[in-house]
């Protein structure tokens, strides 16, 4: 589905674990792997002089990380005291990066509600999509697990629909993802729409259950030339519990997620999104609204 990938670790994240599976991503259809590492420059709100031993270290355990590397594939180690959002973005370019794999450690304050502040940074700025991964998730998977995981990254996507700006946004670059995909590597997508709870009238319910069957039927229309498994569903519920209950008995390997949001005010009011950011240890495909 992605061929380009930049991975960005801290080191506490655990995401370094992934340059020892280099193998196991290119089966995922990914040829080039670049692995980013940026140290701080800022002591006590100033600027303090690099450290360059502290550049080299990291880059030698980075680079002592990485695995056997399969013929054809290429891998970088990146290791800068550069602001780590403009190297980000730098190398988005310069390498033609189509997906950034970033972490997302349990916060709650509102600076880093979405997923963390670097996180939140490059949502914010990035054209490409994310893929968020737990990093009490990734810290606790044996080496044969986490080779398997390697290889399924996005094997069975659920794709949570509400015919919102931002819904429609997430069929949007969903679909053109898809449309740049080697073939077999998404095997299914599960589209879910959920109504929420509320509607006192059995008759409202029902045509709303209707619209949202219709619009579902559309988009399994769109995407059945692009998966081989298409799977949709209506549920009526809480929508963070409905999404979670569905992704917990459909063997899903992410869950993709779109924003629309563009200014400082939007990403101060509470979405869908961010509750499922909040609440579910699934790794997480997020679409940037720069895209």
């Amino acid at each position: 589905m992605f061929k380009h990938c930049l991975i960005c670790t801290d080191f506490s994240d655990g995401l370094q674990r992934l340059a020892g599976f280099v193998e196991e991503l290119s089966l995922s259809g990914i040829t080039k792997l670049i692995f980013l590492h940026t140290v701080s420059v800022w002591e006590d709100e100033h600027i303090a002089d690099v450290d360059e031993s502290k550049l080299k270290e990291a880059k030698t355990y980075l680079e002592s990380l990485v695995g056997q590397v399969p013929p054809g594939i290429e891998v970088k180690v990146e290791v800068s005291s550069v602001r780590y959002v403009d190297l980000v973005n730098q190398l988005v370019e310069q390498e033609a990066i189509d997906l950034i794999i970033n972490g997302m450690p349990v916060r709650s304050n509102l600076e880093s509600k979405l997923f963390g502040s670097h996180t939140l940074s490059l949502a914010k700025s990035t054209k490409v999509p994310v893929m968020i991964l737990r990093p009490q998730l990734v810290s606790t998977y044996t080496v044969e697990e986490m080779a398997l995981r390697c290889q399924h990254l996005w094997r069975n996507l659920l794709v949570p629909y509400d015919a919102s700006s931002a819904g429609n946004y997430l069929i949007e670059r969903l679909k053109s993802a898809l449309e740049k995909a080697p073939p077999g590597k998404v095997e299914s997508c599960y589209f879910l729409s959920i109504l929420e709870d509320g509607m006192r009238r059995p008759e409202l319910l029902e045509i709303r259950r209707q619209e949202a069957e219709a619009k579902l039927a559309e988009i399994k229309q769109q995407f059945s030339p692009l998966v081989p498994n298409i799977i949709t569903e209506v549920r009526h519920g809480s929508p963070v519990q409905e999404i979670l209950d569905t992704a917990f008995v459909n063997d899903i390997t992410a869950i993709a997620v779109a924003s629309r949001r563009a200014t400082l005010l939007d990403w101060t009011v509470p979405s869908l999104t961010d509750s499922i950011l909040n609440r579910s240890w699934f790794p997480l495909l997020f679409f940037s609204p720069k895209g």
